[in-house]
């Protein structure tokens, strides 16, 4: 039995990114509906080897559509998931509208695919932020095993999480400095190229921004609400590909040897973890793959139980667009739809 599926924001990166899953793994697509603004109405766009036109998001029926995989932002998920799902389609968002909502479940198939049992009760299911998407994935079988009480994370996040205007304008600053041009800020706060920004998203009374909240609150929700949590984002000058800087303080004992084991068999994951000049992987490395890869396993003396680990995947396809599609898949495996 094929679905129907549509993509809603089809032209932006995540939704080609989305296009190109779908057709990679073989998803059970009987039709598929590519929907973004008027202005990308009959665009021609790439699904397998297959050309498919953009249909205009404000007249399309939804109800021709058994699953809608939203990544549009999160005023249009606002407007139109509840549509859809009214319609009898089953929404999987990618923005932040719906992920804290109490009746809507946030999702990562390799951490808690029980939790998609709850979907009926909106028909609508959201994706988690990509940089907690990742870590998770990292400390789901850690925590089985070991139960994790405080998490100290520094993210290190690229900039196409800001979208490709954010994407040109890390290329433009790179290429006016070389040419002696004048620096010229529209997405960032300040400098991109040649810089870090600790500031994502916006600030929040306790000085923390939106972003670091997401980490805590989304980790909570997916893995345990008893984890404590404190994070400071980061964006950095790389184009594809979020890192991060984990340090985990665990219940029980832990050494660096017992966690790589039980790592390296844990689903969604890679540990490249050797310690030479090259032993551990870098954005470049990881951007355009599926896995969310682990390295700089260690123990950290500095408090009882602890452990560093450096986590890095490609935030558009793990992050974004392949999840969602692992959600759909779940689904289906799951005989839920």
């Amino acid at each position: 039995m094929g679905y129907k599926v549509a993509i809603v924001g089809a032209t932006g990166n995540v939704g080609r990114e989305m296009l190109a899953i779908l057709a990679e793994r073989q998803f059970p697509v009987d039709e598929v509906f590519a929907l973004a603004s008027s202005r990308s109405q009959g665009r021609v766009i790439s699904f397998g080897d297959k050309d498919i036109k953009c249909q205009n998001l404000e007249h399309f029926d939804p109800s021709q559509a058994d699953i809608a995989l939203f990544s549009a932002g999160g005023k249009i998920s606002e407007k139109y998931g509840p549509i859809f799902a009214a319609a009898g389609c089953v929404v999987i968002d990618n923005s932040s509208h719906f992920r804290y909502f109490s009746d809507v479940p946030l999702v990562i198939p390799e951490v808690n695919p029980e939790a998609l049992e709850g979907f009926k009760a909106r028909n609508i299911i959201a994706n988690p932020n990509c940089s907690t998407m990742q870590m998770l994935v990292a400390l789901k079988p850690l925590h089985d095993a070991f139960t994790i009480k405080r998490l100290v994370v520094s993210t290190y996040q690229s900039v196409s999480g800001g979208g490709t205007a954010a994407m040109d304008e890390l290329f433009n600053q790179t290429r006016g400095i070389f040419v002696n041009d004048p620096i010229e800020k529209e997405i960032f706060t300040k400098q991109i190229a040649f810089n870090v920004i600790p500031h994502i998203d916006v600030f929040m009374e306790d000085g923390y921004t939106k972003e670091e909240w997401k980490l805590v609150a989304e980790t909570k929700k997916i893995l345990d609400p008893n984890i404590k949590v404190t994070a400071t984002a980061v964006r950095v000058p790389v184009f594809i590909g979020h890192s991060e800087a984990i340090n985990i303080e665990f219940e029980k004992p832990v050494t660096a040897k017992e966690a790589r084991e039980i790592m390296r068999v844990a689903p969604g994951l890679l540990v490249v973890d050797k310690r030479d000049d090259e032993g551990y992987i870098t954005p470049v490395e990881a951007a355009g793959e599926d896995a969310t890869y682990v390295s700089r396993i260690r123990e950290d003396a500095s408090v009882e139980h602890g452990l560093n680990i450096w986590v890095v995947s490609d935030n558009l396809r793990k992050g974004a667009a392949l999840n969602t599609v692992q959600i759909a898949e779940s689904l289906i495996n799951r005989k839920l739809i």
